[in-house]
This record gives structure tokens, sequence and C-alpha cells, in this order.
């Protein structure tokens, strides 16, 4: 497995030891609806949330959550529409992004809730 790919599934359990820390409840890891991808889908009482992880080793170019694009967003929305059709839910929805500094110096771990809005 490539490096960067390791870096990625490591930060993805971190964050989901994170979640599990603070009262979340996995759902779901790695869903996936068409093209896109939900890293973690968690759920704390009525809320759901779809969980964006970005795990990097240095923020020399640029914070992890900067590398959410525009074109990602709208398919995690379509994705977690169908998810909760599908589920038929009635629940709060969410989206957060966990950005995830992981090196020789030590790991730092940002939730970012209600990293971004939609329509």
């Amino acid at each position: 497995m490539a490096q960067h790919n390791e870096l990625g599934k490591k930060g993805e359990q971190l964050a989901v030891d994170f979640l599990h820390q603070k009262g979340y409840a996995i759902l779901e890891r790695n869903y996936r609806f068409q093209r896109a991808e939900v890293d973690i889908i968690a759920q704390k009482e009525n809320l759901i949330c779809a969980i964006e992880v970005k795990t990097r080793s240095t923020p020399e170019f640029g914070n992890p959550q900067d590398f959410v694009k525009p074109k990602q967003i709208q398919q995690l929305v379509k994705a977690m529409d169908f998810y909760v059709t599908d589920n038929d839910l009635d629940v709060e929805l969410r989206f957060d992004i966990m950005a995830i500094i992981k090196n020789k110096l030590g790991t730092r771990i940002e939730h970012l809730e209600d990293a971004f809005l939609y329509f």
C-alpha cells in the first residue's frame, strides 16, 4: 500500500477513536454511493454527522481541511441525502471535517463541526 494511503487509514482510525471518546456512535466507515465516499458516518443523539477525514504529515502545503473541494462537497451531500432517505431517518444532518496532522513530532486532531453548509 502506498505511504499516503497508509497515512490516510491511520488518520481515519484516529478520527474514529476521537469520536468514540466524544460519545459518537460510528454507523458507517467508507460509505459509498455512486462516485462519493463518506469516510465516517457517526451519530450522537438525534444528530447524524458525515465526516470527511483529511490527514497530512505536514501543514507545509496547506491545512488538511483546505483539500476538501466543492465537487467533493457536492458528492458528499448527494451521498448523505441518499443515506438518510434510504434508511428512513428523521434526524438532523451535519457535515464535519476531521483535520489531522500526524508525523514524528506527534498528532494534532481538529474536529471542524458544520464545516460546510448545504442546501
